[in-house]
């Protein structure tokens, strides 16, 4: 008699999967497959999705958290590179939770937009994201989908204290700043490596973004960007200096007299700056 399959892959579910697939996880795409029923419940509830909800997954993999997600009642648009993942996840979500609302799209994270993906745009992003692209990625993905209203992603734990990192701190930069363009981020839950296959070498975290205005600036996300990307490409420089030599400004005086103008001391260092205060220096780049 055949047993009815559980909702959620078990770690037995995750490696017979894979090997019936032939699927030997790589570094290359940074692939670790969650395979503990009860941290991928975790992750959904912390994402605070609702049924109903359009959610975009990047990376589902074998399908753990895309089962979870539709377990919640989730609308689900899953965006995989690997091909023979992609193809193989709607039998596998067949398979456990027949009939439920799954959309597989076979791309590239850092290529796919609103115009790319079928049906309505996606409200909520909650994804364990490969470790070597997780930045790039989350950035892109509140940069093309601004109906993104929230956003849950799991990602390596020094990665995820850079993005909710406020600032002062010794981990503020470059994502901190350019997250908080875009979101209010905070550091959420720790999640064990021993609930991945294979098991990582580092520690993961869940940072969680909610959707926010943009600074009330004229200066573009372009413009702004790329003052914060000067500001932190040599640290102990003071804005001053690495903003002239970085070429925003013409000479070490210039830069001064727009920090100034911007309301900020020309001695500080970029991890010192609000986003908003990047924004007003961008505001003088351009004047």
């Amino acid at each position: 008699m055949n047993k009815t399959p559980s909702a959620l892959l078990g770690p037995g579910q995750i490696r017979e999967l894979a090997g019936r697939l032939d699927v030997r996880p790589t570094k290359t795409l940074g692939q670790n497959f969650v395979h503990d029923a009860g941290t991928v419940r975790k992750i959904v509830r912390a994402a605070g999705v609702t049924a109903g909800q359009r959610v975009l997954e990047v990376g589902p993999g074998l399908g753990s958290l895309t089962l979870g997600l539709i377990e919640a009642g989730c609308s689900v648009v899953a965006v995989e590179i690997d091909r023979t993942l992609a193809e193989a996840l709607p039998g596998t979500v067949t398979l456990h939770a027949p009939g439920a609302d799954l959309t597989v799209v076979r791309a590239d994270a850092m290529e796919v937009g609103p115009d790319t993906l079928p049906g309505p745009p996606p409200t909520a992003l909650v994804a364990n994201l490969p470790y070597n692209v997780a930045v790039p990625v989350l950035l892109t993905a509140l940069e093309r989908f601004p109906a993104l209203e929230s956003v849950l992603v799991m990602v390596q734990a020094e990665v995820a204290d850079r993005i909710a990192a406020e600032p002062g701190s010794k981990v503020y930069g470059v994502p901190s700043v350019k997250a908080a363009w875009y979101a209010q981020a905070r550091r959420s839950l720790n999640i064990s490596r021993n609930v991945f296959w294979p098991v990582p070498n580092v520690d993961s975290a869940l940072v969680a973004l909610q959707r926010r205005e943009p600074p009330a600036t004229t200066a573009s996300r372009e413009q702004a960007f790329r003052v914060v990307d000067a500001a932190f490409a040599q640290r102990r420089k003071t804005l001053r200096a690495a903003l002239a030599g970085a070429g925003l400004f013409a000479s070490g005086a210039d830069a001064e007299a727009a920090l100034r103008a911007a309301g900020v001391d020309p001695s500080a260092r970029g991890e010192t700056l609000d986003v908003a205060a990047f924004a007003r220096i961008a505001e003088q780049v351009i004047a």
